[in-house]
């Protein structure tokens, strides 16, 4: 090979021609949860019973408390009581317990995102042969071969299918995929994005204690289910493909001083957490503003780039970490009410999924706009919107923020 142009113009030659041409896009959204749910009205008596924690009525009644405040109708859970009943070691903290947890979760995990991801993949139009990149994130199955290359063959993606696995990142592993994603696709043109993330709770469950008061929280919170996209840049037109979300921008913020405000240790008996949610709404509260709005300035952007009404002018798909954190944003922001609507909706209706949850967020959101069913509070006219999580991962809070834009015209 030997390119008569100067090598600095034939490497940019050659660079360019690897880059997409426009912002990356969200072109198929596809969620799944299991069968098995359990309204929240009934969870307290469910849980203390398969535990054998009847006995413990003071903590039954402040986790009836705790349930009836939680802002979630039902969740959805993988494991089932008769799951529970083979395996007492999972209620029992002083017995190891992860080997067992780990297989259930592993099996979940891999039934769920492949029927997130196949229904993705349905309503993309195009063949799971097409798929060039995985993106996978979960909080299961510290196996390897691993939970991408599992995924990839329950799918029957190509051998030369492109896998990332991202491992234990918390609520935040749905926007971090997503960023993962969209810097992919922008960079590879012609490529297409699978991201599938998958949560199963089976990890941290275990039996009440007065010592785990904050556990009774995860307990009321969490619920199980996947949540698929497929990304790509530059939609091809005879391929029938069409743009749900353009993504135009994706950034992290890590706030410092905050190692200490949820802790999550994988041991012998599975996860073990403290002060689970508890500084959460303080952090939003303080910091929510700041990283928005360090997100929009390097776009020439301001809190008013959705019209003239600031944040109420433009639509919001915010990570449900609980009803008190939405209602956070909603103070911190001088949101309307109705503004948070779809998160409110995902957080009812299926509980906090980690980082499966802003996926079920998004679709809820495309579902809303496409049928109408999207009120003008919510942000049906506004062709901007922000995608937000404030959250743990990895030790410390990040508040990660997105820029997206509704489909209809394109952006710039």
């Amino acid at each position: 090979m030997a390119p008569s142009a100067h090598p600095d113009t034939v490497l940019c030659d050659i660079h360019q021609r690897q880059r997409a041409d426009g912002p990356a896009a969200i072109l198929a959204i596809g969620v799944a949860y299991p069968t098995n749910c359990i309204h929240q009205d009934d969870f307290t008596d469910w849980y203390f019973r398969v535990t054998k924690s009847d006995h413990l009525t003071e903590l039954k009644a402040k986790m009836k408390k705790i349930c009836a405040k939680s802002g979630v109708k039902k969740r959805h859970f993988y494991h089932t009581e008769e799951m529970i009943g083979s395996h007492p070691e999972i209620i029992d903290r002083a017995a190891p317990s992860l080997g067992a947890r780990q297989g259930i979760a592993a099996a979940a995990a891999h039934s769920l995102a492949a029927a997130a991801a196949s229904r993705a993949i349905a309503a993309w139009g195009r063949p799971a042969a097409a798929v060039t990149h995985l993106v996978v994130c979960t909080n299961a199955g510290v196996h390897e071969p691993g939970a991408d290359l599992r995924l990839a063959g329950l799918l029957g993606l190509p051998p030369a299918v492109r896998r990332t696995l991202l491992y234990l990142h918390g609520c935040s592993a749905g926007v971090a995929a997503l960023r993962v994603a969209k810097d992919i696709a922008e960079n590879n043109r012609g490529s297409r994005v699978l991201v599938a993330c998958t949560q199963a709770n089976i990890l941290m469950f275990c039996a009440p204690e007065n010592a785990h008061i904050d556990h009774l929280v995860a307990m009321a919170l969490f619920g199980d289910g996947a949540g698929a996209v497929v990304v790509g840049a530059d939609p091809a037109g005879p391929g029938g493909e069409r743009p749900v979300f353009h993504m135009v921008s994706a950034s992290q913020t890590t706030l410092p001083g905050t190692e200490h405000a949820v802790v999550m240790n994988l041991t012998e008996s599975g996860f073990t957490s403290s002060r689970l949610s508890v500084e959460v709404p303080r952090l939003v509260q303080g910091s929510i503003e700041r990283c928005l709005v360090g997100t929009l300035a390097p776009l020439g952007l301001r809190p008013d780039a959705g019209g003239d009404g600031g944040w109420n002018g433009l639509f919001w798909a915010v990570h449900p970490g609980g009803r008190a954190v939405l209602d956070t944003y909603e103070a911190a922001l001088g949101l309307e009410p109705g503004k948070l609507a779809a998160s409110r909706h995902v957080l009812r209706e299926y509980g906090n999924m980690s980082g499966a949850t802003v996926i079920f967020v998004l679709d809820e959101i495309r579902r809303r706009r496409q049928d109408g069913s999207s009120g003008k509070e919510e942000g049906k006219d506004c062709e901007w919107g922000l995608g937000s999580h404030v959250g743990a991962r990895a030790g410390t809070h990040n508040g990660d923020c997105s820029v997206t834009h509704a489909t209809g015209r394109r952006p710039g």
